[in-house]
């Protein structure tokens, strides 16, 4: 049991498995619903990124490398100034949705390098040009593009050309929960001497101002290398820092000059460092001020070409006399073997380097994304941000049907500045690959957004902040199944409280779906977009008249994937619970009539060999909608085997089960399940055998869904025949897009139409595993089609993985797909290692494209990466074994053959 590991077990025991400090701070708070008190729900335009530095916040704080209590109170961050920029660099710089030719995107190079359940070490690195930040040149450029032209990148604009920056390394090591040492190594990578302005900041966020509490937390002056943070909730804290040039205090207020004209009672505002530094203004009078809720010590440093200048600074609720003692370094060295040793404990022995580090440095990354998320929906429609008043329009605006939603918790997000917010079928996988490095809160976090706060009275799940009422897929049972497997693999039993918890909320959540969602009672359902902005031919969350609606295969695909989670779940618990055999009993039955449907009720092309959504026209035919799209192969994932000794030990369930197939059998009615030859397992799925072999030979063709970077989310087949339907006079069209989408039905980020996305490729490939485990050596398939190379389900699951993980690997030429062509600043000293994990991937090149730290759902591939190196264990255990009995074999004949000499 490694030193994290107690540390974990400690937080097991807490209602929130959770340390009081961490990575909390969001990374932009600015251009966020929650910050948005327009009439016209115009987010990014209302508060944009100019207005950041001078204009507090309502519910949260942002920073760069920063880290706050589980509440933000009181947050810590780095600044930064190269002597050129207009504007302090307190947070990294992006564009907004309208200004982008793809929409929202950060301009920034970080990289989140190493992190721990508990954040007793954590390593943050952040590269700042020494020439002025081309924040114009980054606004101006996008916004000239068309959609059909890639990004402008902050690697395009030259100033990392000739290694002209800074590498900033800002590393956390705590010494208890509440006493942390911070080292900020700032290094020169340019040819020459250059200057830096460093500033780390500590403030409290600004809760006064809104809430009315006389309760206003303070920072004051203690000596010299000290300050002391008072918080009447929080208690007390230090911030120790070595002998600056300077020390600053000022207001965590915001500039009202700057941003509506109106004259400042006081200089003492949230910007007034900038202003200090930049411009000199007001310097004599912030080292005269001896108190505040925000301050700084000040270190100008002049770093010569290739070296290193570091600042420490300790953060603790303990009065220290001597924080800097001889050898309080060795506290670094002491939580990074900390660190190593955790990760050798719960990562694979014995792979390469590079893949090592693929798989730390996502789980670092995704525990990076741990924020502190604030949001109560009826304060916020009801109050002002004391700039914008209270509105009519506002109050039945964006999500006013959701006031008993009241959020105030830490939150694994998507991205910390592109989704600074939790979207609910995100958060599902999120907790999958959380739960390789700390199942605890994976389960936790599957938990939270089931919880009353959350979940609507009448079941449904918050989708996300810019409209609650939209519906993600309903994946919660699965990650949960996940959660727990991969859990009970590790301790050696699951946590069946937990499988009861998520299904008695589910249940509720179940139900939701089957009365909002199945129009016609057929078991067909809806759903509108469901995760998948641009992958129709036209928006599918908006109606499209009142005589027409549209029957989804991904929205039936999802439904009965659902009911065979909840009865696995059931099954599961049932074991010990023989009270939940009936339930399992009824989501059973559910899916076989789901399960009918798709295959029966006109869903299914036979010339395509293709499932797809068909649109149900009052008077007309049925209009199938032929796009060959993920939206088809969704119909793989409704797939699970049943163990025959389990089922043995649920004498109901058994007896129902059998006496349903022998009635639908009986009177020629679909069937979905399947017997192993041996009977020791109950396939079911909703594809029968020659359906699933007729969806494998396109998924697993090169020319249509198959890359080298894994599945593609639409068919590469309509490249060359694009789409095209007429409706109601409104001709739609759909064509292939390997890389960002050209159609902005969901606004300019919306990219579903052609590349690699990670939780598809993820459920692809555990579905296909699950029908390999099934069939065995007695179903193989070509791979790829067309190649004459025959493979079982499960060696084609290991195929695909391979593909996935190529995008993150180095190739032979030390290059990673997902760099594309900016592999020349990867392969420079000191960038060898670094890994980023982008929301999806180009369908032919490979490269990584939309939110670049997107490492909840792609840091997946660290599961990844454990299931192929078990695989190929057991693989090679196999080909061991055969080998041995070969050799017995041989060795038997050869004895039999003495005996007969």
């Amino acid at each position: 049991m490694t030193a994290e590991h107690q540390r974990l077990s400690v937080n097991a025991s807490r209602k929130i498995p959770l340390e009081q400090w961490g990575p909390y701070l969001s990374e932009r708070q600015w251009g966020t619903v929650r910050e948005d008190y327009s009439s016209n729900g115009d987010a990014w335009n209302y508060f944009p990124f100019k207005d950041s530095h001078s204009r507090t916040y309502k519910w949260g704080e942002d920073g760069l490398a920063g880290i706050c209590d589980f509440f933000g109170n009181l947050c810590f961050a780095i600044a930064l100034w190269n002597g050129k920029d207009k504007i302090l660099k307190e947070r990294l710089f992006g564009l907004g949705n309208s200004e982008g030719n793809h929409g929202e995107d950060v301009k920034e190079l970080y990289y989140q390098l190493d992190n721990i359940p508990t954040h007793y070490y954590m390593e943050y690195l952040y590269k700042y040009p020494q020439q002025a930040f081309p924040y114009d040149k980054l606004v101006q450029e996008n916004r000239s593009r068309s959609r059909t032209e890639p990004e402008y990148e902050i690697l395009d604009t030259g100033v990392f050309d000739k290694n002209e920056y800074f590498d900033v390394l800002t590393t956390y090591a705590k010494q208890s929960p509440q006493d942390i040492v911070i080292k900020i190594d700032v290094t020169n990578r340019g040819p020459k001497a250059a200057p830096i302005t460093v500033l780390p900041t500590l403030w409290f966020y600004n809760r006064w101002s809104y809430v009315g509490s006389d309760k206003k937390p303070g920072i004051s002056y203690l000596s010299k290398t000290a300050v002391k943070a008072n918080h009447h909730r929080l208690g007390t804290y230090y911030l120790y820092f070595q002998k600056p040039d300077d020390c600053f205090f000022t207001e965590n207020e915001t500039n009202m000059e700057k941003i509506t004209g109106k004259p400042n009672e006081t200089p003492f505002v949230k910007d007034a460092f900038h202003d200090a530094v930049i411009e000199g203004k007001n310097l004599q009078a912030l080292r005269d001020k001896k108190s505040g809720t925000k301050c700084s010590p000040v270190y100008k440093l002049n770093i010569p070409a290739g070296a290193t200048k570091t600042i420490y600074c300790r953060l603790s609720n303990k009065l220290i006399e001597n924080p800097f003692a001889v050898g309080f370094e060795k506290i670094f060295t002491t939580r990074k073997e900390e660190a190593n040793d955790f990760y050798a404990a719960i990562l694979p022995a014995g792979m390469d380097a590079d893949m090592a580090t693929i798989q730390r440095q996502a789980l670092a990354g995704l525990l990076w994304s741990k924020q502190y998320y604030h949001y109560d929906v009826e304060r916020w429609l009801t109050t002002g941000d004391g700039i914008t008043p209270v509105s009519d329009t506002r109050k039945h605006g964006r999500n006013n049907d959701w006031k008993h939603l009241k959020n105030q918790d830490v939150i694994a997000m998507p991205d910390k500045w592109e989704y600074p917010w939790y979207a609910a079928w995100d958060l599902a996988f999120h907790c999958i690959a959380m739960a390789v490095a700390d199942p605890c809160f994976a389960k936790h976090q599957l938990l939270l957004i089931m919880r009353e706060w959350y979940m609507k009275p009448d079941g449904q799940l918050p989708a996300y902040e810019w409209n609650f009422s939209d519906v993600n897929p309903p994946v919660q049972g699965w990650a949960a199944l996940q959660v727990y497997y991969i859990e009970k693999k590790k301790e050696g039993k699951g946590d069946i409280l937990f499988l009861k918890k998520v299904f008695q909320k589910l249940l509720i959540n179940f139900t939701w779906w089957m009365n909002r969602k199945d129009v016609k009672g057929n078991n067909l359902f809806e759903g509108g977009f469901l995760g998948l902005d641009n992958i129709g031919v036209f928006n599918r969350s908006s109606p499209l008249g009142s005589n027409m609606h549209l029957e989804q295969a991904d929205g039936t695909s999802w439904m009965a994937m659902y009911a065979l989670n909840m009865m696995d779940m059931a099954l599961e618990i049932a074991i010990h619970d023989k009270a939940f055999e009936d339930t399992a009993t009824k989501f059973f039955e559910q899916f076989v009539l789901i399960a009918e449907a798709l295959n029966e009720h006109g869903l299914w092309n036979e010339d395509d060999k293709f499932f797809y959504d068909t649109l149900s026209i009052a008077g007309s035919q049925p209009l199938q909608l032929r796009i060959q799209s993920i939206v088809g192969l969704t119909t793989l994932f409704a797939v699970s085997n049943i163990q025959k000794k389990s089922l043995d030990k649920l004498d109901d369930f058994k007896k129902r089960m059998t006496w349903f197939e022998n009635y639908r059998k009986r009177n020629n009615l679909f069937w979905p399940n399947e017997d192993r030859n041996d009977g020791e397992v109950v396939l079911l799925s909703l594809l029968p055998k020659e359906r699933l072999v007729f969806l494998l030979t396109r998924l697993l063709n090169e020319s249509e869904f198959l890359s080298e970077g894994g599945i593609r989310a639409l068919s590469k087949y309509h490249k060359n025949n694009p789409y095209s339907v007429t409706i109601n006079g409104t001709s739609y069209n759909a064509q292939y897009d390997p890389g960002d989408s050209t159609s902005d039905f969901y606004g300019g980020n919306s990219n579903w139409r052609g590349p690699v996305w990670m939780p598809m490729n993820y459920l692809v490939i555990q579905s296909i595993r699950k029908y390999g485990t099934f069939y065995g050596e007695n179903l193989t398939v070509e791979y790829p089609t067309g190649s004459g190379v025959q493979l079982t389900l499960g060696e084609v699951a290991d195929e695909l993985t391979r593909r996935v993980i190529s995008l993150f690997k180095k190739n032979d030429k030390g290059e990673r797909k997902l760099y594309g062509e900016y592999n020349w600043f990867y392969k420079n000293p000191g960038n060898e290692s670094l890994v980023l994990f982008y929301e999806y991937f180009h369908g032919d090149s490979g490269k990584g494209l939309g939110a670049c730290h997107q490492t909840g759902w792609t840091a997946l591939v660290a599961e990844l990466i454990n299931e192929l190196h078990h695989s190929t264990a057991k693989t090679d255990l196999a080909s061991e074994a055969v080998a041995a009995e070969r050799l017995a074999k041989l060795r038997k004949t050869v004895e039999q053959a003495d005996e007969i000499e």
